[in-house]
């Protein structure tokens, strides 16, 4: 692994560790030098990765379940549990491609491992990406939900300018997060992200309050298939289940190595119950009038402000973890030649403005995120780990059903992220 230390290529979850007098957190969205003292001393609990597990999980695309439910009707419940079945089986194949090689520290490691250079850049790129639209979709989310809050709400920039509301919160929004972007320490925006985990159980419960008690009900009967919409469901599910560039992070960082398979198993369950009953619930409340996030349905209560309140705060404590290792991939092709604390201030404002305009221009968060899990969550969750794995492992050499069963799998994954993508562009383009 010869470039291994020349580049920082991965980002991690905050982990929570056993000795407090050692680094209390490190971050979701950090990059780790793997070379680095703690992250050989630095060992979590089963309970501890499984905490962090459940927070790299537990995301915004919880919001998404019941409006992807409502896409491909109640018989897509059962492509959202093979999504994580093969998902779950993705990080178990991370975690022999991790035990072939003990200097693999992050999921390009794995990638240079499999295919080179070549390997480590394609696995970085999409990775990369990903995290610049969802970084968008923080931003949209933000402005979709502020204006179900204050409908009314417009603002007047100059005389006869006059900005909507839902554009006027991204950019109010976007001032509020910039300071966050040119933290060196983001320690404390990692205690807030860690989250994450809460959060979902409060908005599943205050959906769960809101139908129940608040006149709503659970009446609607929906569809039971629905072929139109059915890739546009396969995209939410497989962006619920984007978090596997985290896991050879936490894999790095766990004290008993072996029990890692077990941790694995209790994050997919309890994340893909907790996904399966919002999608359930929303869609029994709501029906075919859904929207892209289940929070634009609630009417004006205490129960349902408290959700919107609680999907309020996540996304402006994440976006500069989300952003970080952008940042840091670009400072480091420039770092001989600027002042490092101006360079990252530089990059991270840009990258800000950057999103906020794509969040103006493409203010659809079901179709991005939509786009996001089509084209870079089953690339980067299904199909990469496949590859690396039929490379390093060697097993692509000897036909068996393990062979079979992989490249079917890779096949049906390409497939997904052809047509989904497809589906994804044209449902933005329609929107305009």
């Amino acid at each position: 692994m010869a470039t291994m230390d020349e580049e920082e290529s991965s980002f991690t979850l905050p982990l929570i560790e056993d000795d407090e007098n050692k680094q209390a957190l490190v971050t979701k969205l950090e990059e780790i030098e793997p070379n680095s003292s703690h992250s050989c001393s630095t060992t979590n609990s089963f309970f501890k990765t499984c905490f962090n597990g459940l927070n790299a999980l537990s995301g915004v695309g919880i919001l998404s379940t019941p409006y992807a439910l409502a896409s491909g009707g109640w018989l897509s419940l059962i492509l959202l549990f093979a999504i994580a079945t093969a998902a779950f089986f993705s990080g178990l194949l991370i975690q022999r491609c991790m035990d072939s090689d003990s200097n693999i520290r992050t999921y390009p490691d794995i990638g240079e491992l499999a295919f080179g250079k070549k390997g480590r850049l394609i696995v970085s790129i999409f990775m990369y990406i990903e995290l610049y639209l969802v970084a968008t979709g923080f931003l949209i989310l933000e402005g979709d939900n502020l204006q179900n809050l204050f409908p009314n709400m417009e603002f007047e920039v100059g005389q006869g300018l006059t900005i909507g509301g839902k554009q006027g919160f991204i950019i109010i929004v976007s001032l509020i997060i910039l300071p966050t972007v040119w933290l060196d320490n983001l320690s404390l925006l990692s205690y807030v992200s860690a989250s994450g985990v809460l959060a979902s159980g409060i908005i599943l419960g205050s959906i769960i309050w809101t139908g129940a008690f608040e006149g709503i009900g659970f009446q609607q009967k929906g569809t039971l298939v629905n072929w139109d919409g059915m890739l546009t469901a396969i995209s939410l599910y497989a962006f619920c289940y984007c978090a596997h560039p985290v896991f050879p992070t936490l894999y790095t960082f766990m004290k008993k190595k072996h029990q890692f398979s077990n941790v694995l198993v209790v994050c997919f369950i309890l994340c893909t119950i907790t996904y399966a009953s919002m999608a359930i619930f929303g869609y029994l409340m709501f029906g075919p009038q859904i929207q892209s996030q289940v929070t634009l349905n609630l009417p004006a209560s205490i129960s349902s402000k408290v959700a919107i309140y609680t999907t309020l705060v996540n996304p402006i404590a994440k976006y500069a973890l989300m952003v970080t290792p952008i940042v840091n991939a670009i400072k480091t092709r420039f770092s001989c030649r600027y002042n490092l604390r101006f360079l990252s201030i530089l990059i991270g404002t840009n990258l800000l403005i950057s999103t906020v305009l794509v969040a103006l221009a493409i203010p659809f968060f079901g179709s991005l995120m939509s786009l996001v899990g089509a084209l870079l969550s089953i690339t980067a969750s299904i199909i990469l780990p496949r590859l690396c794995y039929l490379k390093i492992s060697g097993i692509y050499r000897r036909f068996n059903g393990q062979l079979v069963g992989i490249c079917l799998i890779i096949i049906v994954g390409v497939c997904l992220v052809i047509f989904g993508t497809y589906t994804s562009v044209l449902d933005i383009i329609e929107n305009f």
